[in-house]
């Protein structure tokens, strides 16, 4: 049996896109498509070295250029091709987020921003998805709403059930108490305000995908009309990903 999560010393969210059920009875191949937190937490020989063992040649950043300055990228080895393709426009700091609000739709609202904003940059990650010969690897931060929002497109694209990228994204939550232990270290002194931080309900991409529906007319027609993918693009991208 292929293994989902998969075990780096620093990494907490490092999963496999595979196997989830997809268009005309095909299935999402196991092994090519890889979300994570950040790869910049990479120190260690032995997270490098498993890295490269699952093959990955191309990783897509999606945080600020600032926040790849603060701390850091995944180390450059012989074969990588890395992008940095920051997708947010609008920053904002989730352990700031207002207890009193809704939560949820605070944050589908923050990915409605994003799929606004980020269209350059979503249009060239899904490119680069589409056009890789090797496995890749993309992340954000903590591989939670950025990466989240991407995969939740790419899974779309391919004909996955709502309800398996639904539960995809609510995977994100086995990693929630490292994310908020990698908070406290990383800001001594600072209360953490929002009690929801590193939280990843499966009711926030639901939002954010039923968002982009009643805005474009389908995930589809946001891809293919705002993003500009044609057809041919689409099919090489099911080519790529999907069983035969």
């Amino acid at each position: 049996m292929t293994t989902r999560h998969l075990t780096f010393e620093r990494l907490h969210n490092f999963r496999d896109l595979g196997g989830y059920p997809a268009a005309d009875g095909r299935s999402v191949r196991w092994g090519l498509l890889y979300r994570s937190d950040s790869l910049g937490k990479i120190t260690s020989p032995a997270d490098l070295d498993r890295l490269q063992a699952l093959g990955v040649r191309t990783v897509i950043d999606l945080r600020y250029p600032w926040e790849i300055a603060a701390k850091g990228r995944v180390p450059d080895f012989d074969g990588l091709t890395y992008h940095n393709l920051s997708i947010e426009h609008r920053p904002y700091d989730q352990a700031e987020i207002d207890p009193d609000v809704d939560p949820w739709r605070y944050l589908a609202d923050r990915f409605a921003e994003v799929a606004e904003d980020g269209v350059k940059e979503i249009r060239e990650a899904l490119d680069v998805i589409t056009a890789a010969e090797a496995p890749l690897a993309f992340h954000c931060a903590s591989g939670k709403d950025r990466t989240g929002l991407v995969a939740a497109l790419v899974l779309t694209l391919l004909g996955v059930h709502e309800d398996d990228i639904a539960a995809d994204f609510a995977r994100t939550e086995l990693a929630t108490p490292h994310f908020i232990a990698e908070w406290h270290a990383a800001h001594p002194g600072r209360t953490l305000r929002w009690p929801g931080y590193g939280r990843a309900p499966e009711t926030v991409v639901r939002l954010a995908l039923a968002d982009l529906a009643t805005r474009y007319g389908s995930v589809e027609g946001y891809v293919t009309g705002t993003l500009g993918v044609d057809r041919d693009q689409l099919a090489a991208l099911r080519a790529r990903l999907l069983t035969a």
